[in-house]
């Protein structure tokens, strides 16, 4: 399948081909690959194809509805296209997506512990990787700086109402613990306040109904504490 064909099946999904890399010759995740292409989403484009194609009455009892439907989806792209592939939650051992990410396109680290994207900012996720036999050929990487080098005020480390992010690291268990209480509402109906923080991608914040819909994922897959250490 030629890539702008690949490009067009994506879009259906709301889903953007994010680059590609060679793979290393000793990546276990890709092996038998000559090039990885990898598949996300930026914005709302994909909450829209999968509420188009998923009402919410059909995912009642579904574990993860998001996850099975990138899998249908993008599983028949990849047979189509005669590629394997590969997605985020295959393992344990899981494939190596962040580092994989910033071989394919500029992302960096943020302080957040997510990658962010000097358009999309840190709204867009990776949701598959394609593995095809053949090298092809791949445009270079962009020489596009990190976008949280020229932030001086950096708005997002002080924007959690719990202070779950510092120079130590992020404390996932104090976070999720003031989320699924009541004052953490706002972060439950409208997503992370330090990641809404961000003035880079602004424009393509998730909504409410996306934010909420990926923050009651988040908080499933941890165990409930009380946050104390």
């Amino acid at each position: 399948m030629p890539i702008p064909a690949l490009e067009a099946e994506l879009g259906w999904l709301g889903l953007r081909l994010c680059g590609g890399l060679y793979p290393d010759s000793d990546d276990t995740h890709a092996a038998g690959a000559g090039t990885l292409l990898l598949v996300g989403n930026a914005g709302d484009g994909m909450w829209a194809a999968f509420n188009r194609d998923c009402q919410p009455a059909t995912r009642v009892g579904i574990a993860d509805p998001l996850d099975g439907w990138i899998r249908r989806t993008v599983g028949a792209i990849a047979r189509s296209a005669e590629a394997r592939a590969i997605f985020p939650a295959d393992g344990p051992p899981f494939a190596p997506f962040q580092r994989w990410a910033m071989r394919a396109e500029p992302v960096y680290p943020s302080p957040l512990g997510v990658l962010i994207h000097p358009t999309f900012g840190l709204w867009h996720a990776y949701r598959a990787a394609l593995a095809f036999p053949d090298v092809l050929t791949l445009p270079p990487l962009p020489p596009i700086p990190h976008p949280c080098t020229s932030c001086q005020e950096k708005p997002c480390l002080a924007a959690c109402p719990v202070v779950a992010l510092s120079p130590d690291g992020y404390d996932v268990p104090h976070c999720a613990a003031h989320v699924r209480a009541a004052a953490g509402r706002p972060c439950r109906a409208f997503g992370c306040a330090a990641r809404r923080a961000c003035p880079v991608g602004k424009s393509y914040r998730y909504p409410p109904d996306q934010a909420a819909f990926h923050m009651q994922g988040f908080l499933a897959r941890l165990p409930v504490t009380d946050g104390t250490k």
